[in-house]
């Protein structure tokens, strides 16, 4: 896919870096075009950098005949080999000039050019975002089949609280390929997936966890919602924004996912485990904080609920993939995994090995099947890893099916 993004003149234009390098990580080229405006902000060498690629700033980029011949057509030939056009910051005078139709620099002459899909993220003052003629223009923009992204809530730059905040850049990058992704593969599926930690009570401040992100489990929610699927995200505490067009079932602790998943798993066609459920929960938690004091201290721990087992013995005709994080012996663990919880697939890896794993945006894991295949799977972006999961997760089904 190739992606045109497009950066207005507003404080959060610093932001649309974090957007470039996102819809880079999702397999998409970055063509930046920026506004005089968004000079003030940030520089087009970051874009840049950061693209490998020109960042178009003028309509007339030169002085020279032929330079300006060649210029004063580059948006039509921008328009043509892009498929989406993204807007971020769109900023309240963008979204006048798109509405009205004005063609005032690149940016706007562009819009006009454009026929693929168009994505706008406007952030502005709360009172410009609400004025009549922000609503009005916001309404005509969406009548045309323009897509517009509701702005988040919260505090601004201007020390207003209110609407008007550039919506988190990892949530416009996957609505960006949910809305223009070519592929629709999982259309008619639910995917039920678990991310992150879970959290057992210690006392009312403390608690037992492990090292888990969330962020392979976000990127496979998102990636699933893009190629069509309704999808249900149980998810442990994390800090990371909810995928675009993912139902988010939040919890704390190993039974309240246990409850969770068990609840909608009737829904699902395909149920994915990749939150890093604790092992283990504290027998007695302290209703009150325990003060510390020079005794040492002991914890009673019990197991908690095997997720994964629970529903291997109930998932019907459901493709149940399961997570395995080892330090060693990875393809036998995987495969022992596979057998006793009854899983489909095992997706594992190594999170000795430094730089991939938890905490981390890129993965390195092999796949191991209840076909006998096993298939190592590259480092890359963990949104990379969970289409190539669901690349495999298909032909897996269909393999399974065959031998009915």
């Amino acid at each position: 896919m190739r992606t045109v993004l497009g950066v207005g003149g507003g404080i959060a234009a610093y932001k649309a870096a974090e957007l470039a390098r996102a819809l880079m990580e999702r397999g998409s080229e970055v063509q930046v075009v920026m506004t005089a405006a968004a000079e003030e902000f940030i520089r087009p060498l970051t874009f840049a950098s950061l693209t490998n690629r020109k960042v178009i700033t003028s309509l007339f980029a030169s002085s020279s005949a032929d330079e300006v011949l060649s210029s004063s057509v580059e948006h039509i030939r921008v328009a043509q080999d892009n498929h989406v056009l993204v807007v971020a910051p769109a900023t309240a005078d963008l979204v006048a000039k798109f509405a009205q139709g004005l063609a005032t620099d690149f940016l706007t002459t562009l819009y006009l050019a454009f026929t693929g899909k168009v994505i706008l993220a406007p952030a502005m003052n709360t009172a410009m975002w609400d004025h009549p003629a922000t609503r009005e223009n916001i309404a005509k923009l969406k009548a045309r089949g323009n897509f517009v992204l509701p702005p988040d809530e919260g505090l601004l730059a201007c020390g207003t609280t209110g609407a008007g905040r550039l919506p988190d850049p990892v949530m416009i990058a996957d609505a960006v390929i949910t809305l223009a992704h070519p592929r629709k593969d999982l259309d008619g599926e639910t995917v039920v997936i678990t991310a992150g930690p879970t959290q057992e009570a210690i006392d009312p401040v403390r608690f037992i966890s492990n090292r888990s992100s969330g962020r392979m489990g976000y990127a496979l929610a998102a990636a699933a919602a893009s190629r069509g699927a309704r999808v249900v995200l149980v998810s442990g505490p994390v800090n990371l924004p909810e995928p675009f067009g993912v139902e988010v079932v939040k919890v704390r602790s190993a039974q309240q996912m246990r409850d969770a998943v068990i609840s909608r798993m009737k829904e699902g066609t395909i149920i994915i485990k990749s939150a890093a459920v604790a092992d283990y929960t504290v027998s007695n938690p302290s209703p009150q904080k325990i003060k510390k004091t020079a005794a040492r201290m002991s914890v009673e721990l019990d197991p908690t609920v095997d997720i994964l087992a629970e529903v291997g013995r109930y998932k019907g005709d459901r493709l149940l993939i399961g997570f395995a994080a080892e330090t060693q012996n990875l393809v036998a663990e995987g495969r022992r995994k596979m057998e006793t919880k009854n899983c489909d697939m095992v997706v594992a890896n190594l999170v000795s090995k430094e730089g991939i794993g938890f905490d981390s945006e890129v993965n390195e894991v092999t796949l191991v099947m209840s076909t006998g295949e096993v298939i190592p799977l590259p480092e890359a972006s963990k949104r990379v890893v969970a289409d190539q999961i669901f690349d495999h997760a298909l032909k897996l089904r269909l393999a399974l099916h065959s031998r009915a």
